[in-house]
């Protein structure tokens, strides 16, 4: 057995999660099992969001898990097994009115996972994802007109 040690990752910084991928396997040797469950989201009108803000619930939800996966997938197929689990959203597979650049994330996860599954076959490597439906997450109220500020972590 292992110690358990704290790694903190912040799914969306795309720019560290290879480094904190490493350390992983540097500490441990291996990933058995990757759950990818972090969120992050944003409601209003699609006319309402910046494209700022599309980019970043876009490195969260699509560019964060597919980024960590890619670090520790080399690991996983050398030893010819692993299971990967995609925690992602029923708007995966249907989109709701004002939660369009969630949604399009979500679709784009769901995709990229369906893909991997398939690949991942012949390395006995399992692929899950897991489409809940709405759930209760942390939420500060904003001030009028501050979309930043309506991001749900």
């Amino acid at each position: 057995t292992y110690a358990p040690k704290l790694i903190l990752l912040d799914i969306s910084d795309i720019s560290c999660i290879r480094d904190v991928a490493k350390e992983i396997l540097n500490c441990y040797g291996c990933v058995d099992i990757l759950i990818n469950n972090a969120s992050m989201k944003v409601k209003g009108a699609v006319q309402s969001i910046s494209l700022e803000l599309d980019k970043k619930i876009m490195d969260a939800n699509y560019f964060g898990p597919i980024t960590l996966t890619k670090a520790i997938l080399p690991n996983m197929i050398s030893r010819r097994t692993g299971q990967i689990v995609l925690i992602n959203s029923i708007q995966g597979k249907i989109g709701i009115p004002f939660r369009a650049a969630y949604a399009a994330s979500k679709h784009a996860a769901v995709g990229f996972f369906d893909c991997l599954r398939a690949e991942m076959e012949e390395f006995d490597i399992s692929v899950s994802t897991v489409n809940p439906t709405f759930i209760c997450s942390y939420h500060r109220q904003p001030a009028p007109g501050d979309w930043e500020a309506s991001i749900w972590k």
